[in-house]
C-alpha cells in the first residue's frame, strides 16, 4: 500500500503523523512511504531521518495526497486540502465531527473517502487508544501551564501552586475523571496542590479515590456541587469527553462570573466543544484571554507545544490500526478489528455513526454491509 503523510498546516500544528521508527515498521512489511519535504521538522524529524528509515520524499502536498492509498494526518484537514482527497482514498486522523462545519462531511461524502476518526476508535472495553494517547499528555500538560498562568505576569492570582510555608497551596479543581482528569490530578498532587476531582461517574470516582486519597478528594458532578466547587478553585481543568458527540456544558457562565478574581480555567474539552460556557477556541500564539476576571486557557490543539513527545505517542497509538490496514485492506482490517471499525465515520458516500448522522441530517447506513458492497480496500 502506498501510504501518505503530509506537512500539516492548520494553525500552529507542529505534530506529524509518524515517526521514522513507524515508517521503517511499514516499509519492511513491503509498504511504501511517501512524506512531504519539512513534515516533521516542527517535532525536530529531518527529512534525512525518514530518508534513512526508508520514507520517499514528496516535495508537494498534491503529490503525498495523490499517491497516498492510505493518508495519515493529525488535524483535520483545512478546506483546502478536503479538496485534495480522491475517491476511494484511507483517511485517519482527529477529523472532530461533533465540531466541524457541514462541509467537512460533504466532502469527506462527495470524494467518498473512507474516514477514520482517531479520537473515535473505541475497544470494547469503551477506551479509545489513540485518544487517551493525547490525553495522557495533556493532563499533566495542564497542571505545567496553569501554573505559569497564576503568576502575576500571565493576568492571574499571583499564587504558587504548592504553596509556601505558613501559606496554603493553590486549588485544582478537575472535571472529569477520565484520562486527563487522573493524569492532572497526579501531576497535581505531585506539584503540592490542593485538588479536588468532579465526575458523575462513580466507578470513576472510585478508581480516582483509590489512587490518590487523601491527597485528592473526590465529588459527583451535579450541578450543585459543580457550582460549589467552581467558588473556591484557584484553577478549573475541564476534563469531560463524550464519545463521538459534543462535550456538554457542565460550568455555565454564572458559575464563572462566581470564581476568584485571576482564577484560571483550561478547558482541556474544546477540541469537542468545551464543557465551560465561556470557552471559545484560542491558539498557541494568542492562548488565553480574560473573561470575568477569569483567565481562560482553550488551545484545542495544547499538545503542539511538545510536539516530539505527541508526535512519538500519536505514532505508537496508531500504529496497530494503520499496520493492520495496510495489511489486510479497509474491509479485512474493520472486519477484524471491533475498535477500527467504530472509528470509521464514513465511507462510500455513506454516514456511518449515529451521532454524527444526526449533526448533519444524513442517513446512518450499517458500516458492515457497506464495507461489503465494495468499498476499495486501497492495497496494491
Amino acid at each position: 500500500m502506498d501510504i501518505g503523510v503530509p506537512l500539516e498546516i492548520a494553525n500552529e500544528e507542529r505534530r506529524v503523523a509518524l515517526t521514522p521508527a513507524a515508517i521503517h515498521r511499514l516499509v519492511q512489511g513491503g509498504h511504501r512511504v511517501w512524506v512531504e519535504r519539512s513534515a516533521g521538522l516542527a517535532s525536530r524529524i529531518t527529512d534525512e531521518d525518514y530518508v534513512k528509515a526508508g520514507a520517499r520524499l514528496a516535495y508537494d502536498r498534491e503529490e503525498v495526497y495523490n499517491r497516498a492509498d492510505m493518508l495519515l494526518k493529525v488535524a483535520s484537514p483545512l478546506p483546502e486540502e478536503y479538496e485534495l482527497l480522491h475517491e476511494e482514498q484511507i483517511l485517519m486522523c482527529f477529523l472532530m465531527l461533533a465540531v466541524a462545519p457541514p462541509q467537512a462531511f460533504r466532502s469527506l461524502a462527495d470524494r467518498k473517502v473512507a474516514a477514520i476518526a482517531m479520537e473515535m476508535i473505541e475497544d470494547d472495553l469503551g477506551r479509545a487508544p489513540v485518544l487517551e494517547a493525547v490525553s495522557e499528555i495533556a493532563g499533566p500538560m495542564s497542571i505545567h501551564v496553569a501554573a505559569h498562568l497564576l503568576q502575576s505576569e500571565s493576568g492571574g492570582r499571583g499564587i504558587l501552586l504548592g504553596g509556601a510555608p505558613g501559606i496554603p497551596p493553590a486549588t485544582v479543581v478537575i472535571l472529569g475523571a477520565g484520562v486527563v482528569g487522573t493524569t492532572a490530578a497526579r501531576a497535581a498532587i505531585g506539584n503540592g496542590a490542593q485538588v479536588l476531582v468532579l465526575d458523575n461517574d462513580l466507578t470513576r470516582l472510585r478508581r480516582v479515590h483509590d489512587l490518590f486519597a487523601p491527597r485528592a478528594r473526590t465529588w459527583m458532578a451535579d450541578e450543585y456541587e459543580t457550582a460549589r466547587a467552581v467558588q473556591f478553585a484557584d484553577v478549573l481543568i475541564g476534563g469531560v469527553r463524550i464519545w463521538g458527540d459534543r462535550a456538554p456544558h457542565l460550568v455555565t457562565e454564572t458559575m464563572v462570573r462566581s470564581m476568584k478574581h485571576g482564577s484560571v480555567i483550561l478547558d482541556v474539552s474544546i477540541d469537542q466543544g468545551g464543557c465551560v460556557e465561556t470557552s471559545r477556541p484560542t491558539t498557541l500564539a494568542q492562548p488565553t484571554y480574560l473573561l470575568h476576571n477569569v483567565v481562560h486557557y482553550a488551545v484545542p490543539n495544547m499538545t503542539s507545544s511538545v510536539a516530539r513527545t505527541a508526535t512519538r505517542a500519536l505514532s505508537n497509538a496508531r500504529m496497530p490500526y494503520v499496520l493492520e490496514l495496510a495489511g489486510r485492506g479497509l474491509s479485512g482490517a474493520c472486519a477484524e478489528n471491533a475498535a477500527l471499525l467504530r472509528g470509521l465515520v464514513a465511507a462510500h458516500g455513506e454516514c456511518l455513526h449515529p451521532t454524527i448522522a444526526e449533526r448533519f441530517g444524513v442517513a446512518c447506513a450499517d458500516a458492515r454491509r457497506v464495507l461489503s458492497e465494495g468499498v476499495a480496500d486501497g492495497c496494491s
